[in-house]
Formats: structure tokens, C-alpha cells, sequence
């Protein structure tokens, strides 16, 4: 239930209807497997702030640490973030991006990521 108030949340930043600005929490977690292998999980727990750039566009921006569980590792304690755009461009067409990022523990070298789309809503 949590997850799903913090997914309306980030989805709402990304829409049109994001009339609410303001701070905001969002606690994540993102794991892998291969098979049922289970590898790592990263649990995100950001604070952010989100708001409008005009009548037809929203941002939000988001950080904090990040909890990284490696499968027959130690967990480690590391700094993550994210920012993203979300523009509509017709009626029922959105596109948005957004760049992340998360600190590496012993290494100078950060991890980055980028996301972009475009959605169509019914």
C-alpha cells in the first residue's frame, strides 16, 4: 500500500495534474535476480521536492542514502539521486526524462543512469 502512495507520487511528477508542490518522501526499494537467484537490492530513502514549470510541465528532485544489499556481501551505505522533467506535449501525450545517480563505496567513480519516454494516455 506505501509503495503504491510513493509510485502515485513519482507519477504525479511526471503529469500534468502536478498542481501540489511541495516536499515530499519516497522510500523504494529496486532488486534483481536472475532466475529465482536472488542478486542485489538497492533501497532508496529520499526526501524531494516536486512542483510545476508552468501550465503544462513538472520536476521533481530527489536524494538521500541508499541502502545497497549485495547477495554474500555486506551492506553498504551509499548516496543516491534523482531528477526528472515531464512535459506534455498534446492532450494525451507526455514525454519525460530523468538522470540518477549513486555514489560507489571505495571507488571515485559514481554510477549514472538515464531514463526517457513518452506516455500516451486513454
Amino acid at each position: 500500500m506505501i509503495k503504491s502512495v510513493f509510485a502515485a507520487t513519482a507519477a504525479l511528477s511526471m503529469s500534468a495534474g502536478a498542481a501540489i508542490a511541495g516536499p515530499y518522501v519516497n522510500i523504494e526499494t529496486n532488486a534483481g535476480y536472475t532466475g529465482n537467484d536472488y542478486n542485489a537490492a538497492t533501497t532508496d530513502l529520499h526526501v524531494g521536492f516536486e512542483g510545476a514549470m508552468g501550465d503544462d510541465a513538472g520536476y521533481y528532485l530527489q536524494a538521500g542514502p541508499a541502502i545497497v544489499s549485495v547477495d554474500g556481501e555486506d551492506t553498504t551505505t551509499e548516496f543516491s539521486g534523482k531528477a526528472g522533467v515531464g512535459v506534455d506535449i498534446a492532450e494525451n501525450v507526455n514525454v519525460y526524462g530523468e538522470v540518477a545517480f549513486i555514489t560507489v563505496d571505495g571507488s571515485d567513480d559514481n554510477n549514472y543512469g538515464l531514463k526517457a519516454g513518452v506516455k500516451y494516455s486513454f
